[in-house]
């Protein structure tokens, strides 16, 4: 497996406080945000790089350690 096709360390749920803002939607440089209700993030474009988590008014994107979602 080559580096460009090793999967990102953590992906990333909505909860349920979840608002549908937006905010996330606007700042992921991967567009891996879709945008329906509940939110989810496409596994094939997300990089892990965290900017959803950060930017979320209602602390509602959990990151979860793909290591730890296999436990």
């Amino acid at each position: 497996m080559t580096a460009a096709s090793t999967p990102p360390a953590s992906t990333y749920v909505f909860l349920d406080s979840c608002t549908a803002c937006g905010a996330c939607l606007l700042t992921c440089p991967e567009h891996a945000i879709v945008p329906t209700l509940p939110l989810q993030v496409r596994a094939d474009r997300c990089t892990s790089c965290g900017e959803c988590v950060e930017v979320c008014p209602a602390d509602a994107v959990l990151e979860v350690r793909r290591d730890e979602a296999r436990a």
